[in-house]
């Protein structure tokens, strides 16, 4: 059996197998034709600093086989990509679940290895859930290319799946309990020798039978600490080997070294062994880490059981005939129905019945919605008490319920800048934490070399700083998944840190604070030539190539024929077009018109002469001036910035009681006004329908839309509010200071907890068993602290 490891899985090398790779002049050995492949491929692209970097060894290469290459050839299928693919224009955007990644070093080395292909526009691998965020041009590079040149590297990914997800997540389930059970098992046993030496002590029990109950309790140990506690082993010795310090190193030297020393008393029939407390710390330590997994189990949960609600399979109409077929074989363009009290299969637009909708599961609102021809379900959501008739036009990725799981996905992945700074921390902590030791082991073995030892150990223990690592990404993730459930929808990691620092919102008026439900309340001729119902045709005709929410108001309008020709969509002002031979303008009053006595909200211009006048009216929106009064109390700066050239926004602002308005504002004045306030030094929010908002989306610390559902994918706000509830808004800068508050609690009990531990350790007065209790305890502590988020 030959004892070379492998230089790239780090396992033995197999006996009269030679094989080697060259790296900085030196040949080092590998233990298959596999690993050699793969070592050269990243020697030979210049990304050699992996093997420097890493903290885990890299998984034993599979080779790909026929099958596999088929399968993932099969990825190219436009029909197949539905399932797993969303497209942005002309770039594709996937989720790839990978196997084998296990530190910061595997997700630089995907990274680099896939933008190094021509086409590949961004690359985002999440480390804890294994998971790669790929975006590509795929007239550039196939999604096939990408995936066997992660396989060259040694990394097997596929597109992920909710159902594969789950049983990785089972499996480390099941992980955990193996472990818990040996650990508990052997704890218990070790524990009923221990008692038995105790208590002999006092009754003057044999030394023959005493060595036995040690070389007993050694047995049982054993498989606790090279079975339980192997990952702690395994993470601390990786992490040396590319100098970095984690949690694992004190931990490891405390469990392995007090096992070896226990081993040494064993053999030599001297000394105190302590195989009871080192199997239950074993055991105390991974049950904290198993309440550590459930709560992150828990806390992410609502968007891991989303995929989970779609229905198996469709009722798709054909021919007047129904057919039932498998959900994931829909296509764009089929006609689908649902009866009430089924689940809907895909995102479509109703062509038939009337009904109404339980869309909580999205947005968190649990009153039904009504649904008519015309409007738009998603898949996922529950059809109460009628037929509906849909066509289909998402399927796969493109559905609101997948965008919803990609961008939480994306914005856990992203780290805030607090995060990232108390990761540095605890690093620095436990560099500190083993000088300490170093320092209280010398100090001892010089007063009392007897207990100089466990004294150690107990500080290594009792000071790992796993609650200060937990503080954060605890808070965070339950903080997410709770405004996620409420239909609050967080796409960047900065929103939480900014929403409780902000001090002044901006408010776009139509679709925002009104419900963008107009009507058209009077129509006035400014012109002799033409009738009222033929210039109320012609405007019909020109918003009918409109989605603003004014273009809704003359819906029910009877288009013109024929039809205006060259129409084109004039940003900020409105829709401009050709009509018998005459250019023809629809929007606002200020688009050519000087006459400043027509405040009507939509004008229609012939040969730039405004002809016809339509005066719009708008409901404002449910829970507005709550909103405003909130904001208020809280010293935050409202003011509105509306397009809207009519008399109506500062009616209605007088109404909010706003503290200041604009109107008639293009994009870019909105743009101007949001800079001004940036250099003021004012933290600001805007709030808006993202209609011809992107541009102060983009200037504002942060940007909320409303109500987006169908271009999600599009949107360029922070946050997105499924449900359309200004109430939202409130309970995320509720949910946003009590986040903060929690993990100042968290971080401040973490701290306080190891600067009250450590002088106590260090002083003798904490057993290593006690350590134990005391370390797990404010992990749990940290952890149940953050679960409190979920309740809010």
């Amino acid at each position: 059996m030959s004892h070379k490891q492998c230089f790239h899985c780090l396992e033995p090398v197999p006996a009269g197998f030679d094989a080697t790779v060259e790296i900085n002049a030196n040949h080092q050995p590998v233990c298959c034709i596999g690993c050699q492949a793969v070592a050269e491929t990243i020697i030979a692209q210049g990304m050699s600093d992996y093997y420097k970097y890493r903290t885990v060894s890299a998984g034993k290469v599979q080779q790909l086989v026929p099958e596999q290459l088929a399968l993932i050839k099969s990825y190219d299928n436009e029909s197949i990509q539905q399932e797993f693919i969303s497209t942005h224009g002309d770039d594709k955007e996937v989720l790839l679940s990978v196997e084998g990644i296990s530190c910061a070093a595997c997700a630089w080395l995907i990274e680099k290895q896939l933008l190094a292909h021509q086409g590949v526009k961004r690359v985002d691998v999440n480390t804890s859930t294994h998971r790669a965020m790929i975006v590509w041009d795929d007239t550039l590079v196939k999604l096939s290319a990408l995936i066997k040149s992660l396989a060259e590297i040694g990394y097997k990914s596929y597109p992920f799946q909710a159902d594969n997800e789950a049983a990785q997540k089972q499996a480390q389930a099941q992980s955990f309990v193996r472990r818990l059970g040996v650990a508990g098992l052997m704890t218990m046993q070790v524990m009923m020798f221990a008692f038995a030496m105790y208590f002999g002590m006092f009754s003057g029990m044999e030394e023959g039978f005493e060595q036995y109950f040690r070389w007993i309790s050694l047995t049982l140990a054993t498989p606790v600490i090279f079975y339980s506690a192997l990952p702690f082993l395994t993470n601390a010795i990786t992490g040396l080997k590319a100098k970095q310090l984690n949690m694992d190193v004190p931990v490891s030297l405390a469990i392995f070294g007090a096992y070896f020393a226990s081993c040494y008393a064993t053999l030599t029939g001297t000394g105190e062994v302590y195989f009871e407390s080192i199997c239950m710390f074993t055991f105390l330590l991974l049950l904290g880490k198993y309440l550590e997994f459930r709560a992150r189990l828990k806390a992410s949960e609502f968007t891991a059981n989303l995929q989970q609600l779609l229905p198996l399979t469709a009722r798709v109409v054909t021919d007047s005939q129904e057919q039932l077929i498998s959900a994931k074989l829909l296509k764009l363009g089929d006609i689908v129905r649902i009866k009430a009290g089924e689940t809907i299969a895909a995102d479509g637009e109703v062509v038939d019945g009337r009904s109404s909708v339980d869309e909580s599961m999205m947005t968190g609102e649990h009153h039904p919605v009504s649904k008519r021809v015309g409007s738009q379900v998603h898949a996922g959501t529950v059809n109460h008490d009628g037929v509906l008739t849909i066509k289909v036009n998402k399927v796969g990725q493109n559905t609101l319920v997948n965008q919803i799981i990609r961008l939480q996905h994306n914005a856990l992945s992203k780290r805030p800048r607090i995060a990232q700074i108390t990761d540095k921390v605890a690093q620095w902590f436990v560099a500190c934490l083993l000088v300490f030791a170093s320092i209280t082991a010398f100090s001892w073995y010089q007063i009392d070399p007897e207990h100089a030892f466990w004294i150690t150990i107990a500080v290594l223990v009792a000071t790992c700083p796993c609650a200060l690592s937990l503080a954060i990404p605890t808070a965070l993730t339950c903080a997410v998944a709770n405004l996620t459930k409420r239909g609050v929808l967080i796409k960047e990691a900065h929103v939480l840190e900014t929403a409780t620092k902000l001090t002044t919102v901006g408010f776009d008026k139509t679709g925002t604070l009104t419900l963008g439900r107009f009507a058209i309340t009077r129509t006035h001729m400014l012109s002799d030539e033409y009738e009222q119902a033929q210039m109320m045709s012609l405007a019909a005709s020109l918003e009918s190539y409109s989605e603003h929410p004014i273009a809704k108001a003359f819906i029910d309008i009877t288009p013109i024929h024929p039809l205006p020709e060259q129409v084109e969509i004039v940003t900020g002002f409105g829709i401009s077009g050709r009509w018998q031979n005459r250019h023809v303008h629809l929007g606002k009053a200020s688009w050519f018109n000087t006459d400043h006595s027509i405040n009507a909200q939509v004008v229609l211009f012939i040969e730039q002469q405004p002809v016809c006048a339509f005066y719009l009216q708008d409901q404002v929106r449910d829970h507005a001036h709550a909103l405003q009064t909130a904001l208020q109390s809280q010293g935050i700066k409202r003011i509105m910035l509306t397009g809207d050239s009519s008399d109506e926004g500062e009616k209605l602002a007088k109404q909010l009681d706003m503290d200041a308005y604009h109107c008639a504002l293009l994009p870019q004045d909105k743009l101007a006004l949001m800079q001004q306030w940036h250099n003021k030094g004012e933290i600001c929010a805007m709030i808006g329908d993202g209609v011809n908002d992107s541009p102060v989306f983009n200037a504002a610390h942060l940007s909320i839309a409303m109500d987006s559902g169908a271009d999600i994918s599009k949107n360029t706000a922070d946050v997105v509010l499924l449900n359309s509830d200004l109430r939202s808004v409130s309970q995320l800068v509720r949910v946003a200071k009590q986040t903060r508050r929690i993990i100042r609690q968290n971080l401040a009990l973490s701290l306080c907890y190891n600067g009250a531990i450590l002088p106590l350790a260090a002083m003798g007065w904490v057993a290593p068993w006690m350590a134990v209790i005391g370390m797990s305890a404010s992990s749990i502590i940290v952890i149940t602290n953050s679960l409190r988020l979920l309740r809010l």
